[in-house]
C-alpha cells in the first residue's frame, strides 16, 4: 500500500501527513486516546468552541538538509549537540556529532532522551554507511525504541539486501514487516514519521491497553495503527509487562555508524508536566528515610524505571521526574521537592499536598 505525495524533492512529509495520519488513528481507535467520538459538551458549529491552537507546520527536508520542524515540535537533536542525551543507563554517551548528524561509535550501546514520552509523533532522519559491509542484519543495522528499550521499528540498509521481512527498515521489530521497503541507497538521507500510542496499565500492573503505532517511511505509509503484542525483543514475543507510560526514547547500537539529524517529537493526548528519567545512581542519593517530626517518618525508595516510591502516613505514591530534584505524583497532587546542601549531598526534602509544604530531615 502506497501513499502518493506527490513530492520529487520531500523527505520529511510529516507537517504535511500529520492531519491524516491522526484522523486515520483517531477514527480507528487510536489506543490510550480511545475512540473518536464528537465532544457532546459542544454544540455542531458551536461559535464560542476554543479554535485549534495555530502551529507553523515548518518545513519538509530534502536529501541535501534537514527541514524545520513545527513550531509546537520538541527539537532532540538540531545537529549541534547531545545536550538532553545520555546512555541507556543515564551516564554520558560516547556517541558524537560530526558534519550536522549523531553517529553511533560501534560499541557505545544505546543512546536515549533524558526526557520520556508517551503518545507522540516522532520524526528522525537516518543514513546508513556509504560504504556498504555486510549482509542482511549485519548491514547499517540500528533501531528506534519507544518504552526505552522496549518497542522498535527497525533501522537497517534494505537497499537490496534480503533479509527476514519482520527485520527489514520499518518493520515494527519481530512482529510486523513493514507494507513495502522504501529504503534509499546506502548513504543517503531517509526520514521516519511515527506516531505511537504507550500502552497502558492498571494500578495493579494488569494491562489496560496495547501499544499501537503508525508509520511512514519516507513518506511513503508503512504501517497504518498496528497493535503491537508486547516488547520487540530478538527471538521471542515476549508479553507486556508493567511500566510507566512516559518513558525515554533509544537509538540502538547495532555494532554500525549509523547516523541520525533533524530529531523532534510532538507531544500527543492531554498536557501534562514533562517527565525525565534519571539513572539509578543519580537516584539512589534519595533514598532513605526522613524525619518530619511527631514521631513520623517519610520513606522514599527505588520504584524502577526512573521511579521513587513515596510513603507517608502508610499510603504510598510513585514519584515522577520533572527535574533532577523535583518529583510529582500522578495519583494524588503530591510534589516533592529534595534540598541538598552546598556539595550536593541530599539533607532533606519539602512535601506538599494542596496548598503548603512539609518540610522533612533526612536521617543518616
Amino acid at each position: 500500500m502506497k501513499l502518493h505525495t506527490y513530492s520529487s524533492r520531500g523527505l520529511c512529509l510529516a507537517p504535511y501527513l500529520a492531519g491524516l495520519v491522526l484522523a486515520v488513528w483517531l477514527g480507528l481507535g487510536g489506543g490510550g486516546l480511545g475512540w473518536a467520538q464528537p465532544d457532546p459538551s459542544w454544540l455542531a458549529h458551536d461559535r464560542t468552541r476554543p479554535a485549534p491552537p495555530p502551529v507553523d507546520p515548518g518545513t519538509g527536508s530534502i536529501v541535501a538538509e534537514p527541514g524545520r520542524p513545527p513550531s509546537d515540535a520538541i527539537v532532540l537533536f538540531g545537529g549541534s549537540d547531545l545536550v538532553g542525551w545520555c546512555a541507556l543507563d543515564g551516564s554520558a554517551t560516547r556517541w558524537v556529532v560530526k558534519d550536522g548528524a549523531m553517529e553511533c561509535v560501534p560499541g557505545s550501546g544505546y543512546i536515549r532522551t533524558m526526557q520520556a514520552f508517551g503518545d507522540c509523533q516522532l520524526h528522525l532522519e537516518f543514513a546508513t554507511p556509504a560504504h556498504v559491509e555486510g549482509e542482511g542484519q549485519g548491514r547499517g543495522n540500528s533501531g528506534v525504541f519507544f518504552g526505552l528499550n522496549r518497542y522498535e521499528i527497525q533501522v537497517l540498509d534494505s537497499y537490496e539486501n534480503p533479509t527476514y521481512a519482520d527485520g527489514s527498515a520499518g518493520a515494527v521489530y519481530i512482529q510486523y514487516p513493514p507494507l513495502v521497503n522504501a529504503s534509499r541507497p546506502p548513504g543517503q538521507w531517509q526520514s521516519f514519521d511515527i506516531v505511537w500510542t504507550a500502552p497502558r496499565f492498571g494500578a495493579d500492573g494488569q494491562l489496560l491497553s496495547k501499544a499501537w503505532v503508525t508509520a511512514f517511511h519516507n513518506g511513503v505509509l508503512v504501517h497504518l495503527n498496528v497493535e503491537l503484542t508486547g516488547p520487540t525483543g530478538w527471538l521471542t514475543r515476549a508479553p507486556y509487562r508493567a511500566h510507566p507510560e512516559k518513558l525515554p526514547i533509544a537509538l540502538q547500537d547495532h555494532g554500525n555508524p549509523v547516523r541520525f539529524r533533524n530529531i523532534w517529537v510532538r507531544e500527543l493526548g492531554k498536557p501534562g508536566k514533562p517527565e525525565f528519567t534519571f539513572s539509578e545512581a543519580a537516584l539512589r542519593r534519595f533514598v532513605g528515610e526522613y524525619d518530619r517530626g511527631r514521631n513520623e517518618l517519610v520513606r522514599v525508595e527505588p520504584a524502577g524505571d526512573g521511579l521513587l516510591r513515596f510513603t507517608v502516613q502508610g499510603a504510598t505514591f510513585d514519584l515522577f521526574a520533572e527535574g533532577p530534584s523535583r518529583f510529582f505524583a500522578k495519583t494524588t497532587d503530591i510534589q516533592c521537592q529534595f534540598e541538598t546542601d552546598p556539595q550536593g549531598a541530599v539533607t532533606g526534602l519539602v512535601f506538599s499536598v494542596g496548598e503548603g509544604g512539609i518540610r522533612a530531615k533526612k536521617l543518616k
